[in-house]
Order: C-alpha cells, then sequence, then structure tokens
C-alpha cells in the first residue's frame, strides 16, 4: 500500500522556483519528493524546518544525494 501524497508547502515551492530547481525536484522519483515534503514538514521548530529545506536544495543543485545518503540518477550512473 502506497503512502498518501504529501502537498507541497508554498515556503518550498517558492524556493524551488526562486533556486531554479523546480524542474531537478520534478526529475527526482515521486517517493523522494514525498519523503522531502514529509521531512521538511515533520520539523518542529521553524529552524530545523528551514535547515531540512535548504538540504533538500543543495542535494537538488548539486545533482545527487538524498535526504544525506548517496544517490544519482540512473541517467548519471557510471555503466560498467
Amino acid at each position: 500500500m502506497a503512502r498518501p501524497r504529501e502537498t507541497m508547502p508554498e515556503d518550498v515551492s517558492d524556493a524551488l522556483h526562486t533556486r531554479g530547481l523546480q524542474a531537478a525536484y520534478d526529475a527526482r522519483p515521486p517517493y523522494q519528493r514525498n519523503d522531502w515534503l514529509i521531512w521538511i514538514k515533520g520539523a518542529k521548530r521553524p529552524e530545523t524546518r528551514q535547515k531540512r529545506l535548504q538540504s533538500m536544495l543543495a542535494e537538488l543543485e548539486a545533482g545527487h544525494g538524498y535526504m544525506g545518503m548517496a544517490w544519482q540518477s540512473r541517467s548519471t550512473r557510471k555503466r560498467d
């Protein structure tokens, strides 16, 4: 059973558009997008929420990484 899809908060949407990262976000698998939103929205303190948002944006800018873990898209992985 799949988890329900999270709605994107306005501040997250604004940050993605401001930094020009909406396309990078949209290219990620649905589970990653959903997990990021759950993680960001689950912060109890505004400082923690902002830190998590900045972490997501940095990973999108770098083109790899996912919530502090190693991750690369299939198109950028080395083929053996």
